[in-house]
């Protein structure tokens, strides 16, 4: 039979007249490689007698102390930084979201107990920047050295046409490890415990797409514009770092002080506390008790924003939050207070069903 002809509609409608190249899509590979020689560099500045190899093998290696961790439980924890990044390219302000990605993961593994072992990045842009790009990990690797944690690996991608011009995003992942005996479940909590909060220094990263809306879409601020209910510029008050909580949590686990922990992040005290409550407890939380950061304040009136949605978008002033066993509490509190380390009595556990209650 005669070989079908093809139908116009198959045929391509012009051939390049020269060779395209990988760059001609918009991936600059010989730019991404020398981000990547400095990110190296930047890396092997964290790392530890455990990390085994360098960056650039397909897998990182790390060994595990068994003469630390007799009994080891490994803990890990993701997590990105969310829309607090499109502040970062409005300001040009790259050098703290590397530390906002790697102490949110640090205190989502530390309130279990867990020591970080090491931590991976997901850095991906249309466009590779190396400046930018060279910023961000500097601050990835300030915070891992910080909280004693190996940046050892991740992944750059440049992806042309999935990003605007100018923008990135950032994700991460942490590996921990806490011995059997001193992982901090909640499971020991008990009605009559103490409830108290350590401050956060603002949004920390969560709450950023309401934060924006009412600060810029409805107030019509601009990052750099001061406003005299906060006493700051609206940039600066969203910008500033979440805080680590790991050497405080590290001072109550040693010394067999707390229950129990909660970190403070998206869905604030009304969402992350009933997470490590067993089964007929509830949490009082009493309003008023800690001072509420100008912030809150602010982006409350701005959007008449109801005081149930402030307090399941916000963490309110409080990052992070330990249950003390009553017998324990004296000892707790002289601990911190030697320690220098500030906080608030906000409540108390109580018989109830798995929530947090207001007063």
């Amino acid at each position: 039979m005669p070989e079908e002809s093809k139908s116009k509609s198959d045929q391509p409608k012009s051939v390049s007249t020269k060779p395209i190249t990988y760059a001609d899509a918009g991936v600059d590979i010989s730019r991404g490689d020398r981000a990547k020689d400095r990110i190296k560099y930047l890396a092997q500045k964290t790392f530890n007698r455990n990390v085994l190899g360098g960056i650039g093998g397909f897998g990182a290696l790390f060994r595990l102390d068994l003469q630390k961790f007799k009994s080891p439980i490994l803990v890990s924890s993701a997590d990105g930084v969310g829309t607090k990044l499109k502040i970062a390219f409005e300001m040009g302000l790259h050098s703290s979201v590397g530390g906002d990605l790697v102490n949110h993961c640090v205190n989502d593994i530390a309130v279990q107990g867990a020591t970080p072992l090491f931590f991976l990045d997901y850095f991906a842009s249309g466009k590779l920047d190396p400046e930018v790009t060279e910023t961000v990990v500097s601050g990835l690797a300030e915070a891992c050295k910080a909280n004693g944690c190996a940046l050892i690996g991740g992944e750059t991608a440049q992806m042309p046409g999935f990003y605007a011009e100018g923008e990135y995003d950032l994700a991460g992942f942490i590996v921990g490890a806490v011995d059997r005996d001193k992982l901090v479940t909640g499971a020991d909590i008990k009605a009559g415990d103490v409830l108290i909060g350590f401050p956060s220094t603002g949004l920390h990263t969560n709450g950023y797409s309401l934060a924006r809306k009412l600060m810029f879409d409805v107030a019509k601020y601009k990052p750099s514009q001061y406003v005299t209910a906060i006493k700051e510029k609206a940039g600066t008050a969203l910008m500033k770092t979440h805080r680590s909580y790991l050497h405080v949590i590290q001072k109550l686990v040693a010394a067999d002080m707390t229950a129990g922990m909660a970190h403070i992040t998206g869905g604030g005290i009304t969402e992350n506390l009933p997470r490590i409550l067993p089964k007929g407890l509830a949490a009082q939380v009493e309003l008023g008790s800690w001072p509420v950061l100008p912030i809150f304040d602010h982006l409350r009136d701005l959007g008449q924003v109801s005081q149930d949605e402030m307090m399941r978008t916000f963490n309110m002033g409080v990052g992070l939050i330990a249950v003390i066993p009553a017998a324990k509490f004296t000892r707790a509190k002289t601990l911190l207070d030697r320690a220098e380390e500030k906080f608030y009595i906000i409540g108390r556990v109580v018989k109830g069903d798995h929530r947090v209650q207001y007063t």
